[in-house]
């Protein structure tokens, strides 16, 4: 038994002899001597390898900001190689390895953020949020060194932030290199200023506009001079002051449309914009007997109640006066509530008939109380016409009018 252990033992021997002599040849050719991992972001990195046969190696070198390939520097059986200083200022990673080397060699070398502070990078956004307490904008810090690298992780920072009579100052800490806070709205409008701070030093001063929320109901007023119906006066139309569910006046320049119905069914419309939340527009009186129903929208938001407005009948009669040819038509004085003349402007429409069928329609507008129609021969030759004359409201038919 003793001697087949014996066996055994020199066996062994000679395979671990046999192992050893040929990692001594791979290793021996080529091996890395520098044992330090990590270096600080401006410090001088050397990568040191001892070359026993092969001094023809060179370095390649790889980060987030690019790549390089370095010659070495040879002194006895000593290869070193200095990696450049754009490369080993930049904080992270770098990737080595040795090319044209009998054995291939690679690793790594972490380069760390000096612990010293330099600056602070600050994002902010959106720059406007809504009151009420929901919305929020963020404030993003990356506190660097002067090499421009984000300091380590943990690192504190002290986000700040005033709104009226709240000043509030919050410690985050950094992560991936950043730091952030989301900073909420108040139930009230207008500036937030927000600011940064690490170890005394400190931001420049930010802002975000709180505006306010979405509008609710409001309601809408009428001013005129007079209720008649002329068509050259103007009806003005106001809302209340408009506000949102936090009782914050909206902001100017929300557009507010004021939706016009009148009597036969038919719609128009009119706008405005609020100014201290309140909002006007203008709409010329109809030229006829009317009555309006109005209410006003905020387009997806909010509205208002609906008010009817009431016009009289400016114009109660006219006249119309036939030249000798009966080609010439003047229709008036056309006077008005109090016996003046109507403003220039307001239509009149002269209908031809012949034989029973509309021929034509022609439109003129007053001036000085009158409105003066031409019926030329060319156009309306020989004859029997009917005519209608229409303008506010009032109609008056003539028939058997003959041009010979």
């Amino acid at each position: 038994m003793s001697i087949k252990y014996l066996y055994i033992s020199l066996l062994a021997l000679i395979l671990v002899s046999t192992i050893s002599m040929g990692q001594s040849i791979n290793t021996n050719g080529i091996r890395l001597a520098t044992q330090t991992k990590e270096y600080v972001a401006g410090e001088t990195v050397l990568l040191e390898f001892k070359a026993f046969s092969n001094k023809n190696a060179i370095l390649y070198c790889s980060n987030s900001y690019g790549s390089v390939v370095i010659p070495p520097m040879v002194e006895n059986n000593t290869l070193t190689f200095e990696i450049p200083n754009s490369i080993s200022k930049k904080a992270g990673v770098i990737n080595w390895q040795l090319l044209n080397a009998s054995r291939a060699l690679h690793g790594n070398v972490i380069i760390i953020p000096k612990s010293t502070i330099h600056s602070l990078e600050n994002y902010l956004g959106p720059p406007s949020i809504e009151a009420g307490g929901t919305d929020y904008s963020m404030l993003v810090v990356i506190p660097t060194d002067d090499l421009d690298n984000p300091l380590a992780d943990s690192t504190k920072v002290s986000i700040n932030h005033q709104f009226l009579d709240h000043e509030v100052t919050n410690d985050v800490f950094t992560k991936h290199g950043m730091a952030y806070k989301n900073i909420y709205s108040y139930e009230k409008n207008g500036r937030m200023l927000i600011s940064s701070s690490r170890l005394g030093l400190n931001s420049k001063e930010y802002d975000i506009n709180v505006v306010p929320a979405i509008p609710t109901n409001f309601t809408i007023s009428a001013d005129r001079i007079h209720s008649y119906a002329d068509g050259n006066q103007i009806t003005t139309f106001k809302t209340s002051e408009i506000r949102d569910r936090y009782n914050n006046t909206v902001s100017d320049g929300t557009f507010v449309n004021f939706y016009i119905t009148n009597k036969d069914g038919n719609k128009t419309m009119t706008s405005g914009s609020t100014i201290n939340g309140v909002a006007m527009a203008k709409v010329l009186h109809p030229d006829r007997e009317d009555q309006w129903s109005i209410k006003a929208y905020i387009e997806g938001m909010a509205n208002s109640d609906s008010i009817r407005l009431d016009y009289k009948q400016a114009i109660s009669d006219f006249d119309v006066e036939f030249s000798e040819d009966q080609r010439t038509i003047t229709v008036g004085p056309l006077q008005s509530f109090m016996k003046q003349h109507i403003p220039d402007g307001l239509a009149v429409t002269l209908k031809v008939f012949k034989d029973n069928t509309l021929d034509d329609e022609l439109l003129e507008r007053s001036y000085a109380g009158y409105a003066t129609f031409k019926l030329k021969q060319d156009r309306y030759p020989k004859g029997n016409y009917k005519f209608v004359i229409e303008t506010a409201g009032l109609s008056k038919s003539f028939t058997n009018i003959t041009y010979e």
